[in-house]
């Protein structure tokens, strides 16, 4: 088995076999993907700087 018929398999195993997400579907799932991972980063922001605030208040405490 040469490389070139292994490549030309290859694609008629993609275009007959494979199951695709139809386009509507997969453009709603990578919206909802990005929005909570947006509101994930911004939870982990705000605990980040709630976190950072409550230790220089200890440090500032402490000495």
């Amino acid at each position: 088995m040469n490389i070139v018929s292994y490549i030309k398999e290859s694609f008629s195993e993609l275009k007959e076999h494979v199951s695709w997400t139809p386009v509507n579907e997969l453009s709603r799932l990578t919206v909802v993907v990005l929005i909570f991972s947006i509101i994930f980063a911004l939870l982990i922001w705000i605990a980040d700087t709630i976190l950072s605030r409550v230790i220089k208040i200890y440090f500032e405490f402490i000495n």
